[in-house]
């Protein structure tokens, strides 16, 4: 008998029993409280197996009986517990401004309800156990490497040079603050395969740029994370588009729906208003030199004072290596070009090559550019693009006399060495991601909201609970793993009960699966425990939580108005296209009226 070792109050969880003898046709299990009290139910025996969904609405611990008498103890904890460890994680990062004793917290936290309230087992587990867990992801050990590497390639290119070559290049066309911002914003979406490798490359490439125009960390922080999971989500070729892909798939069999997956995703792209919103923002607030709110202060500090980062925030593991910058007079733009763009194009390589070795080995000879990049593996594509886009920038040093072989590999390990705060603080929003996965924080957030649910407003409803599921638990794909095989049958089954039409079901099933990709985007976007958010300030050199105040109220700016005039009004039948008019025409009014101006220069 398979029985959770603890569950949340009022929501519903199952009992597995395998190996029932054949001559049983039903199997009798007892719950028994703390007071005494029994509830029997007899389960259908169906092929040796059987199971029981329930709810227990009472929390404290309960006991488990099977018929042959053996007792498996479960716990029923309040639900709200689920929600406390990502919350207290939030709250202290925001009050002390140290993100790792904040994750940290939050995790122990999580640990203490996971093993029975015992606040020493926790610390224990936390180190041994949910820690361990996190690392042996072969996921998460790609993303790490590939950011180690990333950071090698940064160290040997700061010392060869490269990068003041590409900041002088850049600096001849982007000439002062609102030419900066826009040549970041572009860099950003060219950089559209992969939202990890966008964040990094973007943050450090423009930085020594940025810091020249005098535009504030806060703000490139704020334009490198605007395009680093806002494009990579809605472009047709990137490395969330196999994974989102297989999720909608996996909802359409739900329902016997013979819709393809890749057409349906196509089809939900001009719904993604967030992203797209999100985007549309960073252009308008960088072109029309505006900004309202945190953002205007530091972007004011930064123009006056030339104070590019908040002298008040603790920024000491972001400092540059003395022994990276470069001390000649020969900086080489190509020197820092070609390595970034042998992570580029060898990326994109590797996402072709993977993709038809995997459709290869199924048996597939007949193939399109769609299937291919859906069956890729990113991660691989990453690492070995990282590989060799580090020896590509050791060899143009050494091969050119810029520094030695050893200086070379000295740059390269400082470069590495550059990232591993990044990484600790990587390892901490995944363990304390995992925490809340255990726990059940979505299966709480959902129960909160289900009663409220309407057809017409359920693609809304949804992209607030996966706002609020991503913020809480910082993955936009963990909360699309999540809830998308739960709202397709939903939205599917709520629209057949009230008798819409054909169209109808289709507008509010596309709309629920779009709703589903940008709310997991939004609340990632404003999470201060989410890996990209992290990214992005580590590779901006930006203070995390001043990352985070700056940018939290754009965002919420732009999903309030997405919400309003996109979900809501494209559920009643409007255009999605002219849903993005509106929404693009009241973001121009609302930083008319809102922002105040930022002019490129003091004198």
């Amino acid at each position: 008998m398979k029985v959770p070792s603890f569950v949340l109050s009022d929501i519903e969880f199952e009992i597995k029993i395998n190996g029932v003898p054949d001559s049983l046709k039903e199997y009798e299990v007892k719950i028994i409280n703390s007071s005494g009290n029994k509830a029997t139910q007899n389960l259908v025996v169906i092929n040796g197996a059987a199971s029981w969904k329930l709810k227990i609405e009472t929390w404290g611990t309960y006991i488990i009986l099977d018929m042959n008498g053996k007792e498996t103890f479960i716990r029923v904890m309040p639900g709200w517990f689920s929600i406390l460890p990502p919350l207290i994680a939030i709250v202290l990062s925001l009050v002390l401004r140290e993100v790792m004793v904040s994750l940290l917290a939050g995790i122990w936290i999580g640990a203490i309800f996971i093993y029975n309230y015992n606040p020493f087992t926790a610390l224990l587990r936390l180190a041994d156990t949910i820690m361990i867990n996190t690392l042996i992801n072969s996921d998460h050990m790609f993303i790490i490497l590939f950011t180690l590497l990333f950071g090698g390639v940064i160290g040997v290119i700061q010392k060869n040079g490269g990068t003041i070559g590409l900041s002088n290049l850049v600096t001849k066309y982007a000439r002062n603050a609102r030419m900066g911002m826009i040549s970041s914003s572009l860099m950003g979406i060219l950089i559209f395969f992969d939202d990890y490798a966008n964040s990094l490359i973007i943050g450090n490439m423009m930085r020594p740029i940025t810091d020249k125009l005098k535009i504030s960390r806060e703000k490139l922080a704020y334009i490198v994370d605007s395009t680093a999971a806002p494009v990579a989500s809605v472009f047709i070729i990137s490395s969330w588009i196999g994974f989102e892909i297989g999720l909608i798939d996996a909802g359409l069999k739900v329902i016997n729906s013979t819709e393809n997956a890749y057409e349906v995703l196509l089809s939900t792209i001009p719904y993604r208003f967030y992203p797209i919103a999100a985007l549309f923002f960073v252009f308008l607030t960088s072109f029309m030199r505006r900004d309202f709110g945190p953002m205007y202060r530091a972007e004011i500090r930064a123009r006056k004072k030339g104070q590019v980062s908040n002298p008040g925030s603790m920024i000491e593991e972001l400092t540059e290596d003395e022994s990276l910058i470069y001390k000649g007079d020969k900086a080489r733009w190509i020197n820092g070009f070609v390595p970034i763009m042998v992570i580029l194009f060898g990326t994109i390589a590797g996402l072709i090559l993977t993709g038809m070795n995997s459709l290869n080995e199924q048996g597939i000879t007949d193939y399109s550019a769609r299937q291919i990049i859906s069956n890729s593996n990113s991660f691989s594509s990453l690492l070995w693009a990282g590989f060799a886009a580090c020896l590509v920038a050791i060899i143009m040093s050494s091969w050119q006399k810029i520094i030695s072989l050893t200086n070379a590999i000295s740059a390269w390990t400082k470069g590495l060495q550059s990232m591993l705060f990044a990484c600790i603080i990587l390892v901490f929003a995944w363990a304390i991601s995992d925490v809340t996965n255990q726990l059940g924080t979505a299966d709480y957030i959902i129960s909160l909201v289900s009663e409220t649910l309407n057809p017409r407003f359920l693609p809304v409803i949804v992209f607030v609970i996966c706002a609020l599921i991503s913020f809480a638990t910082g993955t936009s794909w963990g909360t699309m793993a999540i809830i998308m095989p739960i709202v397709i049958p939903l939205g599917f089954k709520m629209a057949q009960i009230a008798d819409y039409s054909y169209s109808d079901s289709i507008l509010i099933l596309h709309g629920v699966i779009s709703s589903v990709l940008a709310g997991s985007v939004f609340g990632d976007h404003c999470s201060p425990i989410a890996d990209t958010t992290i990214l992005s300030s580590m590779a901006s050199r930006c203070n995390h939580i001043d990352h985070v105040k700056t940018q939290l109220p754009y965002a919420v700016v732009v999903g309030i108005i997405c919400m309003l005039l996109g979900d809501i009004l494209t559920s009643y039948g409007l255009n999605p296209f002219i849903a993005l008019g509106l929404i693009f025409a009241s973001l121009f009014i609302f930083l008319k009226i809102f922002g105040r101006d930022v002019p490129d220069a003091f004198v």
